[in-house]
């Protein structure tokens, strides 16, 4: 009995991890990974009664119900997961931000509205989004849907040129996703999320201001032109990119964006933010800084960075959330000193 028990356990966890998106619902991309945990050597309990059809799958709970394959009591355990009404995974399938806009658009949502905002910026690698975070969808404005426990619904027209397909699962197009993040997000968190999809070459930050500029008049165009007027291709990471835009929001030069500082032709360093007509730089210490090797190499920057005349200041991510105003007088001093 127990060997047994072993080798089915052993089967169902080699099922659940060969199975992608398109095993779940058919026709949807791969990419999404079970996983499992067992003791080795230990007796585990009996497991629930999982059907072969539903592991490492997403599906409609009634669906399966009125086929016999589960009972509504069984559909409750633990061994499946509610995603949303009526729809549920197998607790073994690492359920991510995509997994649930590939099950919300196949059970879900009807024709003609699709995943937007932050969830399409995700699925276009643009913005980090957790994976229990509801779903932002577009619907368009004559068409009635939600609330919908799990997504956020927002109603707007939709052009048929607004909308992509991305791995089978339809969404905005980047640029229109741009346009919805300026209405919805708060500037700083808008701009992070174009300043990626604009380095991905997704969007075109200078197209974004000029069509922000031809739909002047219509709802919303001065919050996208603000945010198309404070985007970067250059920026290379969500905390640097907030920055900069409070910096700028505070009335201060926008500085340049990855700046690389050459001596003879010999390269030196390469800077987060700088103002490099006054030798003034900013470099945001994320986490990773505090790696021993990444320290000891920042400070080596430094020095050669000292050594040409620049003044450097750094901002961590507590001063950021905590101090901004007294850094952001550091940083007005250093150029006043510059431009003496």
């Amino acid at each position: 009995m127990l060997l047994s028990h072993v080798v089915r356990r052993q089967q169902e966890q080699r099922s659940c991890a060969d199975l992608g998106v398109q095993d779940l619902f058919g026709g949807y991309p791969q990419g999404l990974q079970a996983h499992t945990s067992a003791g080795q050597g230990v007796v585990m309990p009996v497991s629930p009664r999982r059907p072969a059809s539903l592991q490492g799958r997403v599906f409609r709970g009634s669906r399966v119900v009125a086929q016999g394959l589960l009972t509504r009591t069984e559909l409750r355990g633990r061994a499946w997961r509610p995603l949303f009404r009526d729809v549920y995974a197998d607790a073994r399938l690492k359920v991510t931000h995509r997994t649930r806009c590939a099950a919300a658009v196949r059970w879900v949502l009807p024709p003609g509205v699709v995943i937007a905002g932050r969830s399409a910026a995700a699925l276009y690698g643009a913005a980090s989004v957790a994976d229990h975070e509801p779903l932002d969808v577009l619907v368009p404005a004559a068409q009635r849907f939600g609330p919908v426990s799990g997504l956020v619904v927002h109603a707007s027209e939709i052009a048929a040129t607004d909308v992509a397909i991305r791995q089978g699962i339809p969404l905005t197009t980047p640029t229109r996703t741009c346009w919805d993040l300026a209405q919805w997000l708060p500037t700083e968190e808008a701009v992070a999320i174009v300043d990626r999809l604009a380095s991905q070459r997704l969007v075109v930050i200078p197209e974004l201001r000029a069509g922000s500029r031809s739909r002047a008049g219509n709802r919303g165009w001065r919050r996208m032109m603000r945010v198309a007027e404070l985007a970067d291709a250059g920026a290379e990471s969500a905390p640097e990119s907030r920055l900069r835009v409070r910096i700028v929001l505070a009335g201060v030069q926008a500085p340049v964006t990855q700046f690389v500082v050459e001596r003879d032709g010999r390269f030196v360093a390469r800077l987060d933010l700088a103002w490099p007509h006054l030798r003034v730089a900013v470099e945001y210490d994320g986490l990773w800084h505090d790696d021993p090797e990444q320290f000891h190499r920042d400070r080596r920057r430094l020095n050669r960075l000292l050594g040409e005349d620049w003044i450097v200041l750094h901002v961590t991510a507590k001063r950021f959330r905590e101090d901004f105003d007294g850094f952001l007088a550091e940083l007005r001093q250093a150029l006043r000193s510059r431009s003496r």
